[in-house]
């Protein structure tokens, strides 16, 4: 029995990050139009904004919001520490895990999985090679996102410049696990880095900056999710 599998390909993973559009009213705004495109394309799209947003966006949408991080703690005292169990408690539907702006040790990414899964949390994990890909899909996540770090808010998409990363990590992840849902990550920044990745052998992406830093995200998010769509369905 593999991870939470509630994920349906194909997916459009939003990281918000930390810009000035991940907060307060244009936060929402933006997922509110991810909401839209979700309904009339019928794909996965995920908003994950910083924990500051979870509650608010969560009581404005009704696709997915995962959390960008957590602890694999109870509640209790941990002062400064984001617990599993109070991102269930708000209504959150997974984590991202291990982005290569918030790195974690083997450990903590086995210990924030295992405990995902036992409150029936989504998980994201990101990889930043095939082999790490394949050592994480062990763990029975629900998603991984292989992401080189040096490309990651280039605008250079890894499935252009490192197509063999993609493909190395869909072969590798395949051999430890049929069923974890492969995303490609770092460069994504347009609706052919999209259609790329998904030939690739991908189930979709996650993107941050081409969104959250356009001059209108509404229409990157609308590019991307039709091509998503228009991919996965000829790929498959």
């Amino acid at each position: 029995m593999y991870g939470v599998m509630c994920m349906k390909p194909p997916v459009l993973a939003i990281n918000y990050k930390a810009y000035n559009t991940s907060f307060g009213s244009k936060a929402i705004d933006i997922a509110k139009y991810a909401e839209k495109v979700a309904r009339e394309f019928g794909i996965e799209v995920i908003v994950v904004p910083p924990a500051t947003e979870l509650r608010s966006m969560i009581k404005e949408i009704s696709i997915p919001v995962y959390a960008q991080h957590a602890d694999p703690y109870d509640f209790g005292a941990y002062t400064g520490w984001l617990p599993i169990s109070a991102l269930k408690d708000i209504g959150v539907k997974g984590v991202l895990v291990n982005h290569s702006e918030h790195r974690l040790r083997l450990d903590e990414i086995v210990a924030i999985v295992e405990n995902a899964r036992k409150y029936n949390l989504e998980t994201l994990v990101c990889a930043d090679t095939p082999i790490a890909a394949a050592a994480i899909a062990t763990l029975e996540p629900t998603a991984i996102a292989v992401e080189p770090p040096e490309l990651i808010g280039t605008g250079v998409a890894v499935s252009k410049a490192k197509p063999e990363v993609v493909t190395n990590t869909v072969e590798k992840v395949r051999e430890v696990n049929k069923e974890v849902i492969i995303l490609t990550g770092a460069g994504i920044s347009s609706a052919e880095d999209v259609e790329a990745a998904i030939k690739l052998g991908t189930a979709g992406v996650l993107v941050a900056s081409a969104i959250m830093k356009a001059k209108d995200p509404s229409k990157v998010i609308r590019d991307m999710a039709e091509s998503a769509y228009k991919s996965y369905s000829i790929s498959r």
